[in-house]
This record gives structure tokens, C-alpha cells and sequence, in this order.
């Protein structure tokens, strides 16, 4: 019998002052059985970042044609495609070539930094592809803040990321290695 998905409710307050954003939203996050806890976290964290009403957990792993996050217009076009991992350049170059603008936040330190010496150029190739790096110690902390019902508080300012949870406080370090153009 197949493994079901872990659910994971999240009530997240969003001020991102650098782009004026400013949400409470309830998140229902699906945890996929081969899915880590600091895997789903990342999830919840590029939500948070590219934060849009519009912006939805897709069916990610479950489904090889969309990404882990995808936002999309009135006429279903794909304005923006977040896949996180180290995919290989065709999976780089369905994101960038579907979207408007593709983002993609790479992480585990040693396997991701292999991959970006090998796909930077080919990355290189897509204007509106962004690819971000999140490291070890990172993820782990985001994986410490894990519970089934979480009370989440984002505060984004001059480039700063505080992710608050109870009386919990990490500050995330994100590291950017090709930004779009």
C-alpha cells in the first residue's frame, strides 16, 4: 500500500517591506512521502519570498510536469515556476522556457555545489531564471521549527529574512548565485 502525504497546516504573516507585501494567509502543505521536513519547510520559505494570491503549492513531486510552486494568470499562462533541488538542464530549461520568470532554490552543500559547477552555463543561458542557494545549517534550522499546526511570521527588510516561529527566531541566509536579468 502506497504511503499517504503528511499534512501540515501553517498560519503565516507576511510583511516583505522590500516589495510592500503584507499577508496572513492559512497554508495547507502536503509533506510527500519521500519529501523531508526541511525540504517541506523550503517549500513554505519560497512562498514566502515570492509571496502572490495567485502563487499555490502544485502537485510538485507527485508530477513530473509542474513545479513544487507555480503561479499563474487569469489565462493559465505560468507567469512564475519555482522548483527546488538540483535539476538537470532539461527539467532547468521546461521551467525557464514555460514561465515568464523561473526560480530555483538549490540546497545540501556539498551534492548542490557539484551541480552548479556542473549546470551554470547552461542556467546561464535563461534571462529570467534566478537560482538561489540554501546551506546545510539553514536547512536544518528550518527543519527545527517544524509542527503539524505552525504559527509562522515572515519579516523581509533591506534584504534581511527573519522567520519567527513561537519563541523561535533564525535568520535566513540565502545565497544568490544567478539572479535574473
Amino acid at each position: 500500500m502506497a504511503q499517504k502525504a503528511t499534512i501540515f497546516k501553517a498560519e503565516v504573516n507576511l510583511a516583505n517591506m522590500d516589495k510592500d507585501i503584507y499577508l496572513d494567509q492559512n497554508l495547507t502543505v502536503a509533506q510527500h512521502p519521500s519529501e523531508t521536513l526541511q525540504r517541506m519547510m523550503l517549500r513554505i520559505v519560497a512562498w514566502a519570498l515570492n509571496a502572490n494570491e495567485r502563487l499555490i503549492f502544485s502537485k510538485g513531486l507527485s508530477d513530473e510536469d509542474e513545479p513544487d510552486l507555480w503561479q499563474k494568470n487569469y489565462s493559465d499562462e505560468i507567469e512564475l515556476w519555482i522548483d527546488l533541488g538540483t535539476p538537470d538542464e532539461k527539467r532547468i530549461k521546461k521551467g525557464s522556457v514555460r514561465a515568464k520568470e523561473s526560480i530555483l532554490f538549490s540546497y545540501g552543500s556539498n551534492s548542490a555545489k557539484a551541480w552548479w559547477k556542473q549546470n551554470e552555463s547552461a542556467a546561464n543561458k535563461f534571462d529570467n531564471l534566478s537560482v538561489y542557494f540554501v546551506n546545510d545549517d539553514m536547512m536544518e534550522a528550518l527543519s527545527g521549527l517544524v509542527s503539524r499546526t505552525m504559527q509562522l511570521q515572515f519579516s523581509i527588510s533591506d534584504g534581511d529574512i527573519w522567520l519567527t516561529s513561537g519563541e523561535q527566531s533564525i535568520q535566513l541566509e540565502i545565497e544568490c548565485w544567478k539572479a535574473a536579468k
